[in-house]
């Protein structure tokens, strides 16, 4: 059977694939339009459509490995009730559902020996993709984390070798997380620190947020599916929804340096859709694209809730030192006013732009 695209290629599906769509409640149209929209969102010519829809139905993906260390399953939950929505029928379930989830350890049956058998059994191939929920206590020894009479640090270590790519998922394992917010008791890093550590030379791809958004998930897995790594930024994330800032794509922006600002999170300012950012919205500094990609199926991000944004998706958002080297989720990054707000101009401005404007 055959779909077209929107250029008029057309792209085989197997009657497996076929029936399994219809059986979805997704007509083979619909699923190349979906193609087409996440090849605009990852900002691939149209030309990669085919690609991408025959590497989210091939019945040759790789096997996907999730392995969870010190994480509160929020990553986990995020994914996979985003994909209950209109009763477990969308798109990006389909998705979840053809890539070989052979290990997670809160999804699957299997518990105990058995667990353990299939984590060796599984690792012991080569090309799988390892993803990574959780930071690791640094000191294997410490006691801190043991699974399966193993460290986390001889699990990770163990399940990285012979792992083609290696996807760092949430703010823990991307950046150390909670877990690792001063004091980190548990000496608790993030994977890329640890691999280093350990010598490991994997391709890393970090998808950080607390939790992150599944889709972006999704969209990085077909990516390396389709076209392999894609383009990183300097702490290994996907440029192509980590390249701009909350605030770049925020409804609330126009206001930020004009004003006049929110003062409370009741006030009329904030009703109006005014800029959060005295009352301690860090999107300006933060990478990440709710505002585009946004939460629930496109539904909306935390500013158009009338809440700021609180940075999760940054290295060490816990302990951010903001105005007055205070700390907290509710208190501005700085108490300037005017054209900035007394931020520094390479905030705002990219390299070579003109700061006069």
């Amino acid at each position: 059977m055959q779909a077209p695209t929107d250029d008029g290629a057309a792209v085989t599906f197997d009657e497996a694939t076929a029936t399994r769509l219809l059986a979805l409640g997704i007509s083979r149209r619909r699923f190349m339009s979906y193609c087409a929209g996440l090849a605009s969102l990852l900002a691939l010519p149209q030309a990669m459509v085919p690609r991408l829809a025959q590497a989210a139905t091939s019945t040759t993906l790789p096997s996907v490995v999730y392995m969870s260390f010190q994480e509160c399953t929020g990553c986990l939950e995020s994914m996979v009730n985003s994909f209950a929505f209109g009763g477990g029928t969308t798109i990006d379930n389909l998705i979840l559902n053809m890539i070989s989830l052979d290990y997670q350890e809160t999804l699957m049956a299997a518990a105990g020996d058995q667990a353990e058998d299939l984590l060796l059994s599984l690792t012991d191939k080569t090309g799988y993709v390892l993803v990574v929920d959780g930071s690791i206590p640094a000191d294997g020894d410490s006691g801190y984390f043991i699974s399966g009479e193993r460290s986390g640090v001889a699990r990770f270590e163990a399940a990285a070798q012979n792992a083609a790519l290696i996807v760092a998922v949430g703010t823990c394992a991307s950046f150390g997380g909670l877990p690792k917010a001063n004091p980190n008791p548990t000496g608790a890093m993030s994977i890329g620190d640890l691999m280093n550590d350990l010598g490991i030379s994997k391709p890393l791809v970090n998808v950080s947020g607390c939790p992150p958004i599944p889709e972006v998930i999704t969209g990085v897995i077909l990516y390396y599916l389709s076209k392999g790594m894609p383009q990183l930024d300097s702490l290994q994330r996907p440029t192509v929804f980590y390249g701009e800032t909350v605030h770049d794509g925020c409804y609330r922006m126009s206001s930020f340096m004009e004003g006049p600002l929110a003062q409370a999170f009741d006030d009329s300012n904030s009703r109006k859709g005014k800029c959060l950012y005295q009352l301690g919205c860090k999107g300006i500094v933060t990478h990440n694209a709710c505002a585009s990609v946004r939460w629930n199926q496109g539904t909306s991000f935390p500013m158009m809730s009338g809440h700021g944004c609180i940075g999760c998706s940054e290295p060490d958002f816990w302990d951010r030192l903001n105005a007055k080297n205070q700390k907290g989720f509710y208190v501005p990054i700085t108490t300037g006013s005017g054209h900035s707000r007394g931020l520094p101009c390479e905030v705002c401005h990219a390299d070579g732009d003109d700061y006069d404007d």
